[in-house]
């Protein structure tokens, strides 16, 4: 196995985790936060693609899908098309409403198929390219998308323990 074919399991586990978190939800569900305070399932995993989106369009050096495919029409939210969620109050994320997860692993996965052949491409050469000299040590492009792994399964997992006292209330 080579670097590209690791990060695309890596990305693998993650859409596995994501649909589990979402997959038989109704729109209540996927909006209850637990309090005040909280994430809710939807606004999680709107935040993971759109991060994730936002990550590989820029190293790709291609259109965000959140823009390209209608996405960011789709969810009718009110924020400008680049929030990724990031610095985003309680309010905003009470505003992260969907009526069925369809839409959610709909973007999700158009977000993980774009990923996944993205970096189904990369040679070693290209993991090893500094996408950001603002770190010391620079960010490479192998640096970049591990974070972005790291950051999606980190919110994946918040989604399935909300999911968990959910469906044990």
């Amino acid at each position: 196995m080579n670097s590209a074919e690791l990060l695309a399991d890596a990305f693998g586990r993650v859409q596995e985790t994501v649909h589990g978190a979402v997959e038989g939800l109704g729109a209540d569900e996927l909006s209850v936060r637990l309090d005040g305070e909280a994430n809710s399932i939807a606004w999680l995993v709107w935040h993971l693609t759109r991060v994730q989106d936002d990550h590989v369009a820029d190293l790709a050096g291609t259109e965000e899908i959140w823009t390209a495919e209608g996405w960011f029409d789709r969810f009718q939210l009110p924020f400008s098309t680049g929030a990724t969620g990031y610095g985003q109050r309680p309010d905003d994320v009470a505003a992260v409403r969907v009526d069925t997860p369809a839409l959610l692993l709909g973007y999700y996965d158009a977000v993980h198929e774009h990923t996944v052949g993205y970096v189904r491409e990369l040679s070693e050469a290209d993991l090893d390219r500094v996408v950001d000299e603002a770190w010391t040590p620079a960010v490479t492009q192998g640096v970049r998308l591990v974070s972005v792994i790291s950051d999606d399964l980190q919110h994946a997992g918040q989604a399935a323990f909300i999911r968990g006292v959910l469906r044990r209330r």
